[in-house]
């Protein structure tokens, strides 16, 4: 018997579950040594995979070795008895783990709050900052096919969690007890009192008073009822929903991936919002921490862009924001694969722009270095906006939403919309193109292979533009470091840029495009158009990357 083969048969000689005992059994040998051959670890946004037998799927065993391992690392660090957040959405197999996870912490002495419903991920990352908990624990796998899940790890009150933590917590769980070995004690789910206050702050990030007309798609997830409450409670009752998406189902029927982002995904809600005469369009992800806006142009409606709602967002804080000694001790962030823009908004509010590598877990401590500073703001181009860092350190899709609405009311009483900002950031600095391209790997030694290739052939021009390349692999300090390349370039018109990197929660590489062009002689359509043909062609070489 190989060795995969001997740790696959005590696995499952201690699975708790029955049904992932009888999917184990029924594998090949093949099949079971490439189940055993990896172990899911922590990535961009934790733990996420199949659900399937094994220590490579997402399963009750895995849930409940990872428990054991958070709960023997928070101890060493002298949390014990602390408390504990624990939720859950609505995908399949989240009520069980989330379940297994709170009662793997109560055996283990810590003082658990499991939160009673399916709830949105932020709900989970303000219930472990309003509470000062040790740890909060979200089952999720955000946006990704309804064949996944996750476990998603705060500490420090609220935040991702980074390096070491994380190797920290796998070097636990390969040492963690069989599944079945593992202490649970009965847990009693909370009341409803955590939630309401999540969703009372939610709803006070607003500015104005007046209500303004939108249409909302949950995208089958668990931010439905929670965004329509919060929507209320800011004074913002005139709200159409995509009825068929708005329940939520962990098959997600109405659409082939779930995000947001993808083509035809917000289809219907675009429609709706045509028919019912709107002036936004919200689509939540599945677990809504994401945030993407449609609004209507001389042309039908349009999704905006990751990065145009960010640089929109980012002003509009600003400008809330005194100038002088306040602004100078004010911080945003954007990551480091997201558009130039914000850092120059900053600039002319006299904020200081932190740049951060890719996802909220470094994001949310844009402020960290920086004595005396406050975080106000963070974006990434993959529609996530953190709009209220001092209650929930991570992206917030539901927030984000009242906020946004509360911009489309201030404009309308300036006699502006959301197409006349955009123009006015543009001219004061520079038309901003950005787009992405996804390409597709087997596996993360594929992108591995893709990344290298790159690196020892890396382009000298593009576009015509002498351009340099920077391996944030190589950066100093160590904490920059990061797998990705950055190529970029440009003359006194014209900058463009390309961020290469494999996706930390999928098998893609995924390159960021971005091309400023200076607006000349107020000739903003010119220079959108000479900025978007630049962007296509780069599109096109970095598929050859």
């Amino acid at each position: 018997m190989t060795s995969a083969c001997a740790a696959a048969q005590e696995w499952i000689a201690h699975d708790p579950d029955p049904a992932t005992v009888a999917e184990l059994q029924a594998c090949s040998d093949e099949e079971l040594a490439e189940r055993f051959a990896r172990p899911l670890t922590f990535g961009t946004a934790g733990l996420r995979g199949p659900l399937r037998g094994g220590p490579s799927g997402m399963n009750l065993a895995v849930v409940l070795r990872t428990s054991w391992a958070v709960a023997e690392v928070l101890k060493a660090r002298g949390f014990e008895g602390a408390n504990v957040v624990v939720g859950g959405d609505a995908r399949h197999g989240s009520e069980q783990f989330a379940l297994a996870t709170a009662e793997v912490f109560s055996a283990a002495g810590f003082m658990v709050t499991l939160l009673f419903a399916a709830v949105p991920t932020p709900v989970v990352a303000f219930g472990a900052r309003h509470l000062g908990a040790s740890a909060g624990i979200q089952i999720t796998a955000s946006h990704n096919p309804p064949s996944d899940n996750g476990y998603k790890v705060y500490f420090d009150s609220g935040l991702q969690i980074v390096a070491p933590t994380d190797r920290e917590i796998e070097a636990k769980i390969a040492e963690a007890p069989h599944a079945n070995e593992i202490e649970r004690a009965a847990v009693e789910t909370s009341g409803v009192d955590l939630i309401q206050r999540y969703i009372n702050r939610a709803a006070h990030v607003r500015h104005t008073h007046g209500s303004v007309r939108l249409a909302l798609t949950a995208m089958h997830g668990v931010g439905g009822e929670y965004a329509l409450d919060a929507f209320v409670r800011a004074g913002l009752s005139d709200v159409h929903v995509v009825e068929s998406q708005f329940a939520p189902d962990p098959d997600f029927p109405t659409v082939p991936f779930p995000n947001p982002e993808e083509p035809g995904a917000t289809d219907e809600l675009l429609k709706l919002a045509a028919d019912n005469d709107a002036e936004v369009a919200i689509a939540l992800d599945p677990d809504a921490d994401r945030c993407a806006v449609g609004v209507p142009t001389p042309d039908g409606w349009r999704m905006l862009t990751g990065d145009e709602t960010g640089w929109l967002l980012g002003d509009y804080i600003l400008s809330q924001i005194d100038p002088g000694e306040v602004s100078e001790h004010t911080v945003v962030a954007s990551s480091v694969v997201s558009s130039r823009m914000l850092a120059r908004i900053a600039a002319t509010h006299g904020a200081r722009h932190v740049e951060t590598l890719t996802g909220f877990k470094w994001l949310s401590r844009a402020d960290a270095d920086i004595p005396g500073c406050t975080l106000v703001y963070a974006y990434e181009e993959a529609i996530g906006y953190c709009v209220d860092p001092s209650a929930v350190r991570d992206k917030d899709g539901i927030s984000t939403a009242v906020l946004f609405c509360d911009l489309v009311v201030a404009l309308r009483e300036q006699g502006r919309t959301v197409l006349d900002a955009l123009d006015d950031l543009a001219r004061r600095h520079g038309v901003h193109t950005t787009t992405a391209l996804s390409r597709p790997v087997a596996d993360a030694d594929d992108a591995a292979a893709v990344m290298t290739r790159l690196r020892s052939k890396a382009p000298t021009k593009l576009c015509g533009f002498a351009v340099t390349m920077t391996d944030l692999a190589a950066a100093q300090p160590y904490e920059r470091r990061t797998d990705a390349v950055i190529l970029e370039g440009g003359d006194t018109d014209t900058a463009v840029r390309v961020a290469v990197r494999p996706s930390g929660t999928e098998p893609k590489v995924k390159s960021y495009i971005e091309v400023r062009r200076n607006c000349v002689d107020d000739d903003l359509a010119a220079a959108r158009a000479h900025a978007r043909r630049i962007a296509e062609e780069l599109t096109e070489l970095a598929g050859k990357f």
